[in-house]
């Protein structure tokens, strides 16, 4: 399976201590050169994003070749969504890690499937790797993570939380 992630779940994941659900779902995860910039150069170090993303060796970065898609993308989206969709596209990714609605939106128009933060907690505690997501939902939401009441009630639901 070949996963592509945006910069918002890894910091995020990375911000509640769960980042390595990402290599227990997912295995090796490809990020291109945008999103390492914005999640690990940058990287706030408290979020720990920047920490664990310097030295998780299944993080793949990646050079997008198609810089005119991107260039495109970027009048709808930031330059780490728009980098994530191309790359994604290049390399025939199965998922994409993208939480922000118009990379989701676009994701759909191309037929990608797309999965966010709260997605990966959801199917973490499905296979048994989390005993719960309410706690982690509640740590994310202390650190910024900004998510609708409607989004976090249907996925507790799907939890059976």
């Amino acid at each position: 399976m070949i996963v592509v992630s945006n910069t918002t779940p890894l910091v995020g994941l990375a911000s509640i201590q769960r980042f390595d659900l990402l290599k227990q779902l997912f295995g090796e995860v490809y990020i291109p050169q945008a999103v390492y910039a914005e999640a690990v150069v940058k990287g706030r170090e408290e979020g720990g994003a920047k920490r664990e993303g310097s030295t998780a060796t299944w993080i793949r970065v990646v050079q997008v070749k198609d810089r005119l898609a991107v260039e495109v993308l970027l009048d709808e989206m930031d330059v780490g969504e728009a980098e994530a969709i191309v790359l994604a596209r290049e390399i025939g990714a199965d998922w994409v890690l993208m939480d922000e609605k118009k990379g989701r939106r676009k994701l759909l128009q191309m037929g990608i499937n797309k999965i966010g933060t709260l997605g990966i907690l959801l199917k973490a505690k499905q296979l048994g790797l989390l005993p719960a997501i309410r706690p982690e939902i509640e740590k994310l939401r202390q650190h910024g993570f900004s998510v609708s009441q409607d989004v976090i009630d249907a996925i507790l639901q799907q939890a059976n939380e």
